[in-house]
């Protein structure tokens, strides 16, 4: 890739950053009244999907479903799905689509056919609110109410308590030294056990390292090591902390010992640290992406004093701009390099690996960070033009590569582009004497636009996680959740789309087939839920390669959306 106009590029890059920066100023000095409310889309007519926050029944005992199709034979193992499962407890409900009860799934595959079963999570939370017939513990978008049975000064002396965190972990399915655990970003983990489901052991980050919490997408090295992150608060300040757990245990009954904090990296704000759902991985280097939604401390302390919750103290602040921190993993050393861009949202990466020089890291982001305020449960129940009106303030998320130069030192020219990779057009401008400012390539054509983006993005993990890599799998968004499955090839930027009218496919996840060559030999499985038509969710299995239907595992019984899982392969 042949030198720019570097005067140029900077000059571009600096008057956008000021430009910007006026117009936030002038955004954020408007009232916020609902004509106001910034809409990036003009949809018209979105169905309701309200059962997808439905509370159910779980289903402890496997039941047969209705195969339609062909799961290939070689595919043999549980298919590990977690996400909320009850909105209401007695006559009290849930606020946000985050804070429902656990419910953890299990499609069980072996020689073509299916079995299911369901299982709450047998969580403190849920047990103080069962045998409360109350919400009992503050969830992410729920304060819970004093206790009626105390007196009035209880009562209000209650209010003055620190909020206690939850151990409702209804994010995701992960496994630390070949145990499986389910995890959310508190500082509670349990561990269950696969086949049965059941809840064998609770689990306290504090109890190994000094942090208060840890995302539920962490990172296997080839060789077993994990890597996580949890933030960590004190009297010093807030922190960002790189968290590994080696790969082998001493004994059966082990769980996070020998777990450690790599380094710890400050807040730029220490009263208002990011907040960050997970992060990146490439051989070397951990990727920390530091986003403008920021978390306000003394409103979450305060919280329950004033009758607000967790998600009253998230914040977006499109003044500041995105940071990218590098970390080496051998070493624990933090790059005196940071990685500017410009204000973005991110949740979910899709991979990252070196190469001549660079790190390539790609990710699903947007250009605004107020999503998460969308998805209480009354906005997902909505129907009709309070429906779109809901869907059309949602900023598109879309998949993004950024190309961040390792060897930046003094002798690295200013204005000037540093990524010369072929066929890229992301570019690193150094701005300063240890600031490169990036901005992005999309990897994606126009008819992504026409799916609503991309998100829950998934790759062949095993293989390419931390490698070059040409393949990689989401859900289309063109309602509040998930609405077609779609493979994006790198190599020329097409796609591939899975979508039936009045389905709703939760996140791929792809199995490689025992033989593969290519990379994307296997297959997707994906739960496919049908708020429109009763007891008819089922399993979906797609020839990754082709992305065609191959078959169909009918559940006679309702399923809600869920968020993350895994397959636990047997032999």
């Amino acid at each position: 890739m042949q030198d720019l106009d570097t005067d140029r590029y900077k000059t571009t890059a600096m008057n956008n950053i000021i430009q910007d920066d006026q117009n936030n100023k002038t955004a954020l000095k408007r009232p916020k009244s609902k004509k106001n409310i910034n809409h990036f889309t003009d949809m018209h007519g979105l169905p309701c999907i309200e059962k997808i926050v439905c509370t159910v029944e779980d289903t402890p005992r496997p039941i047969q479903t209705n195969i339609t199709g062909k799961f290939p034979e070689w595919v043999n193992g549980s298919f590990l799905r977690n996400g909320p499962g009850k909105f209401e407890i007695g006559n009290h409900k849930f606020n946000h689509w985050f804070d429902g009860m656990a419910l953890l799934h299990q499609f069980k595959i072996s020689k073509g056919q299916v079995t299911y079963k369901s299982r709450f999570l047998s969580s403190d939370s849920y047990l103080a609110n069962k045998e409360n017939n109350r919400i009992t513990v503050s969830e992410f978008g729920t304060v819970t109410v004093p206790d009626p049975c105390k007196n009035i000064f209880q009562r209000f002396l209650s209010r003055f308590e620190l909020p206690k965190p939850t151990d409702n972990a209804n994010v995701s399915v992960v496994t630390y030294k070949g145990d499986y655990y389910v995890s959310t970003e508190t500082n509670m983990m349990h561990k269950i056990d696969p086949e049965t489901l059941e809840t064998t052991q609770k689990v306290n980050w504090s109890n190994f390292i000094a942090v208060n919490g840890a995302t539920a997408h962490p990172h296997t090295d080839l060789d077993g090591t994990t890597y996580n992150m949890g933030n960590s608060f004190s009297c010093k300040g807030s922190y960002y902390n790189i968290i590994q757990v080696p790969q082998n245990k001493g004994n059966s009954e082990e769980t996070l010992e020998g777990a450690k904090v790599l380094c710890s990296i400050p807040s730029a704000d220490s009263a208002k640290p990011s907040y960050y759902h997970s992060f990146a991985m490439s051989e070397n280097y951990v990727v920390f992406i530091e986003q403008p939604i920021k978390m306000d401390l003394l409103k979450i302390i305060t919280g329950k004093l004033k009758g607000k919750s967790i998600s009253d103290s998230f914040s977006w602040d499109p003044k500041l701009k995105t940071i990218f921190h590098l970390i080496h993993k051998k070493t624990g050393k933090v790059s005196a390099i940071k990685y500017l861009a410009q204000p973005l949202s991110v949740f979910h990466q899709i991979n990252a690996f070196e190469e001549d020089g660079y790190i390539i890291l790609d990710m699903c982001a947007s250009d605004d960070g107020q999503a998460i305020s969308n998805y209480n449960v009354q906005n997902l129940r909505k129907s009709g033009e309070d429906l779109d009106e809901v869907y059309n303030t949602l900023c598109r998320v879309f998949p993004r590569r950024f190309v961040l130069p390792l060897n930046v030192d003094k002798k690295t020219p200013f204005n000037h582009n540093l990524n010369s990779l072929p066929n890229s057009s992301a570019t690193s401008l150094r701005i300063g004497k240890n600031k490169i400012f990036c901005t992005h390539e999309d990897l994606h054509g126009e008819d992504l636009h026409e799916y609503g983006g991309l998100e829950f993005p998934q790759i062949n993990y095993g293989k390419y996680n931390t490698r070059a890599y040409r393949y990689f799998y989401g859900c289309g968004f063109r309602h509040l959740v998930g609405d077609s499955l779609i493979k994006m090839d790198l190599k020329d930027k097409h796609m591939k789309v899975w979508e039936k009218p009045g389905l709703y496919p939760s996140e791929p996840v792809f199995i490689p087939s025992p033989d593969a060559i290519e990379e994307d030999d296997g297959v997707i499985l994906s739960v496919v839920i049908t708020p429109h038509k009763d007891k008819s969710t089922f399993l979906l299995a797609l020839d990754a390669k082709t992305f065609e239907e191959l078959g169909r595992a009918e559940v006679p019984v309702n399923i809600p959306y869920g968020f993350h899982g895994t397959f636990h392969a047997t032999v």
